[in-house]
């Protein structure tokens, strides 16, 4: 397992380099000057002249990249073109916050999306199996930012339950904590949920219908014991492959999801850096999400492994 796991690291490497070739020049051609929005519209043409040489804006673009692509490699991820604040401290201050939200969203998926799919399937053909089918096809095609508004709307202003935006640590008052996460993790685990039933259900009906299923059933061993022993555990390498696919998609859902609710993570900190133009804290945004689904893509590897002992890695 190790090999294979360094294996991946070194195939990883090239990636990573063309996403930070890709961050760094697109967010070079934003439309905007980041020493404008630091000074006003029309700054002291050498006040900002000597900002711009500070920041090591007058450089040409292929330095400022060498630059700070070797700064990376020495761990810097520079500092923030607004006040100053390492680019490091900045995601470790935001990124607790969006896991914390995209681990929330991801139980709910999987609380809603696993046994929904499990019915579906077990029922192939009733009115359970078309309910599951069309609420997740439902919960796939409804956008983030509409359910959000009308969860806020229904179950803060109408019924009270829940408050309609804002975050508190939940080390601070964890039980405002969850009180407030509720709705933003139900709004991003939505869509993950719909998909995860989808998934489930086509590959446990795929299992269901193999020989040494009819085996068991014929050995006389119970329907409950053959859905949740035999089908679910080789019907799960489908559903973990969805679970590492769909980490991208929450952490974008997270942008929208975390600019309703007012949740100051990850996905708030990339909008506020597109707005200021601010390249380095973008840049290392992005880098660090890409490197964030390099990790659970290897970690649903790894799984692979765990669930289904036929699998190896050397």
């Amino acid at each position: 397992m190790i090999p294979y796991l360094l294996r991946r690291l070194v195939e990883a490497l090239p990636t990573l380099f063309l996403v930070s070739v890709v961050v760094f020049f697109l967010t070079r051609i934003l439309p905007g000057d980041p020493v404008r929005l630091l000074l006003g519209e029309e700054p002291d043409p050498k006040v900002a002249e000597e900002v711009r040489r500070s920041l090591g804006l007058d450089r040409p673009l292929l330095v400022q990249y060498a630059g700070w692509l070797w700064n990376l490699f020495q761990g810097d991820l520079g500092r923030s073109i607004k006040d100053g604040t390492p680019v490091a401290r900045l995601i470790l201050e935001k990124l607790p916050t969006t896991i914390e939200l995209a681990t929330l969203a991801m139980l709910v998926a999987l609380a809603i999306g696993l046994p929904s799919g499990v019915v579906a399937a077990v029922r192939r053909g009733t009115w359970l199996d078309g309910l599951v089918t069309s609420t997740s096809l439902m919960g796939v095609s409804v956008p983030n930012f509409f359910l959000g508004i009308m969860l806020i709307y229904l179950f803060s202003l109408r019924l009270g339950w829940v408050p309609p935006s804002g975050y508190v640590e939940l080390w601070t008052d964890p039980k405002r904590n969850l009180l407030l996460m509720v709705l933003p993790a139900f709004t991003l685990g939505t869509a993950l949920a719909g998909a995860i039933a989808r998934f489930t259900r086509n590959s446990l009906l795929e299992v269901l219908s193999q020989d040494y299923i009819r085996t068991a059933k014929a050995k006389g061993v119970s329907s409950a014991a053959i859905v949740l022993k035999h089908g679910l555990r080789n019907a799960a390498i489908p559903i973990v492959t969805v679970l590492g696919l769909q980490l991208g998609g929450l952490l974008g859902g997270a942008v929208v999801t975390e600019q309703i609710f007012s949740i100051p993570g990850f996905g708030r900190l990339v909008v506020d850096a597109v707005f200021t133009r601010d390249f380095t804290v973008l840049q290392g945004v992005v880098l660090t999400s890409a490197l964030a689904v390099f990790v659970v893509n290897t970690a649903v590897d790894v799984l692979y492994a765990l669930i289904d002992p036929r699998i190896r890695y050397r």
